[in-house]
């Protein structure tokens, strides 16, 4: 249920994001989620892809500084409250919430989520039946 997430620190300078995707696309690695923050001299682009160790090996390649961190991905109904009851399930174990993002396709959401304690979180959503999305799944979609 673990998933290597990708996180990049992209300096603040026009075409980085750009040639970040370039090499992606050049090594046949397809992005499945991210998302990018931005700060006053740099982003930080949080991404899962289908390769993610020969992704992070080509990015160190080209100069990018990259590493990658555990995640989970959970999927919950794409209405009002879909999300709030994996929450509510998370905050009543006391398993705190670094950041996730989240995209949503007709009937249901798919939401990464990198929490506070990553083996904590998937056994009290497992234990209350929430489906989480396996790494092999993730990486093929």
């Amino acid at each position: 249920m673990i998933i290597k997430q990708l996180s990049i620190f992209l300096e603040d300078k026009t075409g980085r994001l750009t040639e970040l995707t370039r090499i992606l696309s050049e090594n046949d690695i397809n992005m499945t989620a991210f998302s990018v923050a931005d700060a006053p001299d740099y982003g930080i682009m949080r991404l899962v892809v289908n390769k993610p160790e020969l992704a992070l090996k080509v990015l160190k390649d080209k100069g990018f500084a990259v590493n990658t961190t555990d995640v989970i991905a959970l999927v919950v109904p794409n209405k009002p409250g879909g999300l709030h009851k994996a929450l509510e399930i998370l905050s009543t174990n006391n398993v705190a919430i670094d950041y996730m993002y989240a995209f949503g396709l007709e009937d249901s959401a798919s939401v990464i989520i990198r929490p506070s304690a990553i083996s904590q979180a998937i056994e009290v959503l497992q234990q209350h039946k929430m489906e989480l999305i396996s790494a092999n799944q993730i990486y093929k979609i």
